[in-house]
């Protein structure tokens, strides 16, 4: 299943590269706003101006990944993107960009101060292991919530019931989430000498994390029409046949030279 998931994305990822380029400079765009006052120091003499600003700039950075989750899922689904749709999907992504941009503003606020104060707990080893347990609650809210976007954008459900389906679907999933979160750090960290514009960017990780997500709901349909069949034996192959046909194989020539087949 894995190895059928990266062939899809990196096909899609191909298919629409321009847009996905375009995208990806919309949020490096979106991403200068929170280092303004970094950048222009001079400017921002107050520190809670500059707080201000950063924290805008989150919420505008995650709104607009929110936006963009809403239109990739049409390239899951082997449709065609469209930044008209992208632009509309702004409306309805709103909610679920400004709770999560809040929730990344709460725990940049929070996480410093928890820490310290349990490193300066006595005696040490009770700071020690609730520093750790807050350490490990963060590891795996960042599996959970890795899905968070894709999950609202898909299954159209409320932010609580979005956040809920997160951590069920992270917890019956555990390997594959792990490596999923591994996949999208190498990926982000090789953007970051592309300057998070071009392959794959932000936008690319979202658009896996969504073909991820869509390929592993497949195995809740089976289930809910086999629900005395063994959870852990999943037949991936049968699932995917149709898949498989839709997506096809290439040859590197037909990536060279698409319009000579």
């Amino acid at each position: 299943m894995i190895g059928f998931l990266i062939r899809k994305s990196f096909y899609d990822l191909w298919d629409n590269l321009f847009k996905i380029v375009v995208l990806n400079f919309g949020f490096a765009a979106c991403m200068a706003i929170p280092f303004l006052p970094v950048i222009a120091k001079k400017l921002f003499v107050s520190n809670a101006l500059g707080m201000i600003v950063t924290f805008f700039g989150i919420l505008v950075c995650s709104v607009y990944l929110a936006a963009a989750a809403f239109s990739l899922r049409v390239i899951s689904d082997y449709g065609a993107f469209s930044f008209g749709e992208f632009f509309k999907s702004f409306k309805v992504a709103l909610p679920a960009g400004l709770v999560m941009g809040g929730f990344v503003i709460f725990m940049i606020i929070v996480l410093p101060v928890v820490f310290r104060f349990y490193g300066n707990m006595n005696p040490p080893i009770a700071g020690l292991a609730l520093s750790a347990v807050i350490f490990w609650t963060m590891i795996f809210a960042l599996l959970s919530f890795q899905y968070y976007f894709s999950v609202y954008a898909r299954l159209g459900s409320s932010i609580k019931k979005s956040f809920k389906k997160c951590i069920l679907i992270s917890m019956d999933n555990t390997g594959f989430s792990i490596f999923l979160i591994l996949h999208n750090i190498i990926a982000l960290s090789f953007s970051l000498l592309l300057v998070f514009i071009l392959f794959p960017g932000p936008v690319g990780v979202l658009l896996f994390t969504d073909e991820a997500l869509r390929l592993r709901l497949l195995k809740y349909d089976w289930l809910e029409e086999n629900p005395d069949a063994n959870r852990k034996k999943i037949p991936w192959d049968a699932l995917l046949i149709e898949e498989r046909e839709k997506t096809g194989t290439r040859s590197l020539k037909n990536f060279i030279f698409p319009w000579k087949y």
